[in-house]
């Protein structure tokens, strides 16, 4: 993968004084079993729609008055794997310049690619008039482009085969073998490894080549 990323590689010392990296459940007030659904405050709803459905692919799944807000109607759109993401929307126009988001708001919005498919992804967008950024992240590989109130979305693609419910296990592992490099982002070799030492298949995903985009705002 491309080998743009900034040396800031930190001390051995400095991950061990801050909170640990574990995949194994933490002792919490609480225990969550997932994500049920995320929402969202959305302009109107036919743009919504046009965006999530008709260039996304979300089935729009549940169609409702806003229970909070009766005046405002509340959208649910499939992920694609059950996941569930929302929209409260009412009749205002889209903003489609980019956001500028402060603490407590969302930055971004990540939803998973088929990586056999990442190629056509971007035939498609580009058809559409839909402007992205393609970047290697280490451990996915991800096209960003904005969606039509200026939030970022991102579309990543695995680098390599990696069962959901183990990839917690997988990340974990990744960033302990970063650690001990002395690397400051997770690369190829830090997931192999950690692919090795859970005895998992090393099956790695044909994708393109594409710089890291480290230090590059949206």
């Amino acid at each position: 993968m491309a080998t743009d990323r900034p040396d800031r590689s930190r001390e051995q010392a400095s991950d061990d004084e801050r909170a640990p990296i574990n995949a194994a459940p933490p002792e919490s007030t609480v225990s969550v079993t997932g994500t049920d659904h995320i929402t969202l405050i959305g302009s109107n709803e036919e743009d919504t729609i046009a965006f999530y459905r008709d260039v996304l692919g979300m089935p729009l799944v549940l169609r409702q008055p806003n229970l909070d807000d009766p005046d405002s109607t509340h959208l649910f759109f499939d992920t694609g794997d059950g996941r569930i993401i929302t929209f409260f929307v009412g009749d205002y126009p889209s903003q489609d310049g980019p956001q500028r988001p402060s603490v407590g708001a969302v930055h971004h919005l990540a939803f998973s690619l088929d990586p056999e498919g990442f190629e056509e992804t971007k035939r498609s967008l580009d058809e559409a008039g839909h402007r992205f950024s393609e970047f290697d992240r280490g451990a996915f590989h991800s096209l960003y482009t904005r969606d039509h109130n200026g939030l970022t979305i991102e579309l990543a693609a695995d680098k390599y085969e990696i069962l959901d419910d183990r990839r917690g296990e997988v990340l974990a592992a990744a960033h302990h073998n970063r650690v001990e490099a002395g690397a400051e982002y997770i690369d190829d070799e830090h997931l192999e490894a950690a692919l090795e030492k859970l005895d998992m298949p090393i099956e790695r995903y044909d994708l393109p080549e594409a710089a890291s985009g480290a230090g590059v705002g949206d």
